[in-house]
């Protein structure tokens, strides 16, 4: 993503805190003789079974979130299907195994290491001899030097959106031989790994035109075990063949057709038999699973009328049968529409029964971010009563735990278990402690019951102009300006819809305590009694965060963990102010412009967290037109200690040492407070029961030549991944 221009920032910074964040990096990244990196919460659940039980041919039909505005995945406008096409259609030099650490990909590579250290860093490539683009030129030393030059940043004319790596590559030579290619930098390169993958030929990008527009909506050549058959922008569906000149294990798979499908249209499409395999949301996967069951008395009911009681039937039936015939035929009508509804339900279920869900863990985490560029959450002190104020734990346990997933807090900035960068350095915030959070608001300032100014009603306008503010209450209290003094809390809200992961997507707002029960005041006036749950207040201003949250349909989950958040915060004082907007205006208008307090959204897992991570957490700068440079740091929190320990991580050759100092920012980025890991995101694949190979992958780079169908009779191997759901 570009940079983004932003006001002035002022950020109140603490000597003690940040100190204590320092003295704690040798004790969270250093003790003990065991690997802090651990193992991956959660394994791959792919169904594995070997080539010999597998048919030849069939279509694999996958839904995807799009068709994607280009195919080279270099540049701004790629998307999660252009990296699923690449790896299915190009060469890559290392991919991701099931720990999410960088593996040598044997189908193009015989070797890869560095060479020379001095005067240069020198790494050098042995190709497999037998990689060939589909055209059948041998992959070699000019498909390098062509991604080398597109992708280093010296010439504008090349539309790139990232030249991490490549700008510190010096010259591209052969080596003693075709296969060998010699890559020398110019300055130490930690994360060489992490280059040429993919790789495109030299036809994409030796020229400024090919680059920018001729892998747009096709790819001539390529070199996986697929090849781009056909784009279809009209039925929004790519079409990936097989590659006849694929010189691996050939693909048992025909086709791979990925279709957009809309993931609340995905349960139905399932159920026509038009899909294989789709990523689903909770509500869809909890279907599966129930269809999947012999129905018994003791059953869980879905579906259309499943909530309706003994009760509701007899007063339709006494309404259905009434004297006033306009109340008798609208519930006739509305009975006769639940049977139809049903009666679908019930046939959808039925197809189901056909599918399973694949679960795992996604490589990528929830975060809560704050918004460190104005207002009260510039003062560090406000930031890490908040963090302080959370507990991870059970907010991981609200989303993993009813999905049969491990639910344990993300530990780092930087990584997720398993991979080789990881440690839990979250001690350098700390953990809960509401007493703690108290103490710190009160030493920024804030103080309970204190006067509240009546602020201009476009000052109380959450998140920009599409921030449309939480109207009611859980409990069903009114947004008119009013708070209710010392209502019981519990009684208040109702259940908690968390209980139910918010499927019904709304809003919600917490109304105000203090003072006596049933009493009511305008904002701004004093609680007359119960000073300690009166809302806190500094220089005439309550202490409300906006809350910013997306309210399309896949957003259930993050309204749960939203909802939990502010029962949290308001624990300690802290009122938040939900605002939903449109999922297409969420990130562009308000995470990236920081029109926001507190927002909820994620970050992918990557194995070269010195290269990719960097620009997330770098200290915004002042550009030249008086705007702020952000990078990717979109909460606007940043330490020139943490931009230095990313140039050292990444400028040593010491694979050891790079992992300390990218643990050791770890533990600054906690201490700064600018964002909270919250947990690794589910991962729940809908997949056809005699599919294999394929599902919920978690760390690992899929295997495209082994996916498939089993023969007829058939059954899968077991293992670790048969056994994962």
């Amino acid at each position: 993503m570009s940079q983004h221009g932003v006001g002035p920032r002022a950020v109140t910074r603490s000597v003690a805190f940040l100190t204590a964040g320092v003295l704690a990096v040798p004790a969270l990244a250093g003790c003990g003789s065991e690997d802090p990196a651990g193992k991956p919460l959660a394994g791959q659940d792919i169904q594995p079974a070997p080539r010999d039980r597998i048919a030849d041919g069939g279509t694999l039909r996958w839904a995807v979130d799009s068709v994607p505005d280009t195919l080279n995945t270099f540049q701004s406008d790629a998307d999660a299907t252009t990296t699923r096409v690449a790896q299915a259609v190009l060469p890559s030099m290392f991919r991701m195994d099931s720990s999410g650490r960088p593996e040598r990909n044997p189908a193009y590579l015989e070797s890869a290491k560095v060479v020379e250290t001095e005067p240069k860093q020198v790494v050098l490539y042995k190709l497999n001899q037998q990689a060939v683009w589909s055209d059948g030129r041998e992959i070699g030393a000019a498909d390098f030097a062509a991604q080398w030059r597109a992708l280093s940043g010296k010439d504008t004319a090349y539309w790139t959106a990232r030249n991490a790596g490549y700008d510190r590559i010096q010259k591209i030579e052969r080596g003693d031989s075709a296969l060998e290619v010699r890559v020398t930098f110019s300055r130490p390169y930690a994360d060489w790994r992490s280059l040429f993958s993919p790789l495109y030929p030299k036809d994409v990008m030796g020229t400024p035109d090919s680059f920018n527009d001729g892998a747009r909506k096709k790819l001539k050549v390529t070199a996986g075990p697929f090849t781009v058959k056909e784009v279809d922008t009209k039925d929004e569906e790519i079409t990936l063949a097989r590659n006849p000149r694929w010189w691996g294990e050939p693909a048992k798979l025909s086709e791979i057709v990925l279709r957009t499908v809309p993931r609340d249209k995905r349960t139905a499409e399932l159920a026509a038999g038009t899909l294989d395999l789709a990523e689903i949301d909770p509500s869809a996967a909890r279907r599966i699973t129930v269809a999947a069951r012999r129905q018994s008395a003791g059953s869980p009911q879905m579906g259309p009328g499943a909530d309706r009681t003994a009760a509701d039937d007899l007063r339709s039936w006494a309404v259905a049968n009434g004297s006033d015939e306009d109340a008798a035929d609208e519930e006739t009508l509305a009975r006769k529409k639940l049977r139809r509804a049903a009666v679908k339900y019930a046939r959808q279920q039925q197809a189901l029964r056909g599918f399973e869900v694949r679960k795992s863990l996604e490589p990528a985490f929830t975060q809560l971010a704050l918004n460190g560029a104005e207002g009260p959450l510039a003062d560090e002190r406000v930031r890490r009563a908040v963090a302080r104020a959370l507990d991870r734990r059970e907010l991981a346990e609200a989303v993993l735990k009813p999905l049969g997933l491990p639910a344990a807090p993300v530990g780092s900035h930087l990584a997720l278990s398993g991979q080789a960068h990881y440690a839990d350095n979250s001690g350098a915030l700390g953990g809960q402690d509401t007493k703690e959070a108290q103490a710190l608001l009160a030493d920024a300032g804030w103080v309970r019951g204190g006067p509240v100014k009546e602020q201009k009603k476009k000052e109380e306008k959450a998140a920009g102009p599409e921030g449309e503010k939480a109207g009611t209450s859980p409990g069903g209290g009114s947004d008119d300006g009013t708070y209710i003094v010392g209502e019981d809390d519990k009684a208040r809200r109702g259940p908690d819809p968390a209980d139910h992961l918010a499927q019904d997507g709304k809003q919600y707002k917490h109304p105000h305590q203090g003072g006596a029960p049933g009493a009511y005041a305008p904002k701004g006036t004093a609680a007359p009694a119960n000073r300690e749950a009166a809302p806190l207040a500094k220089n005439g201003k309550a202490l409300t965060l906006r809350f910013v949250l997306p309210s399309g349909p896949g957003s259930q989950t993050l309204r749960t963990v939203a909802d939990r958040i502010s029962r949290m915060l308001e624990r300690v004082g802290i009122r938040t102010e939900i605002s939903k907007v449109s999922d297409d205006s969420y990130f562009k208008d308000h995470i990236a412009s920081g029109q926001y307090d507190l927002a909820l959204y994620s970050w992918p897992a990557t194995a070269f967290p010195a290269t990719d991570a960097r620009p997330v957490y770098a200290k915004p700068v002042p550009a030249a037109d008086g705007s702020l440079s952000i990078e990717q740091n979109y909460t606007r929190v940043g330490t020139d200690q943490v931009d230095q320990l990313f140039d050292q991580a990444v400028a040593t050759l010491d694979e050891g040492e790079s992992r300390s100092l990218i643990r050791k920012a770890d533990s600054r980025i906690w201490a700064a407070a600018g964002s909270i890991p919250l947990f690794q995101r589910p991962q729940l694949m809908a997949a056809r029961k005699n599919l294999v190979n394929t599902g919920a992958f978690g760390f690992g780079t899929p295997v495209f030549e082994d996916m498939g169908f089993l023969k007829k009779g058939a059954k899968p191997a077991s293992g670790p991944s048969a056994t994962n759901r």
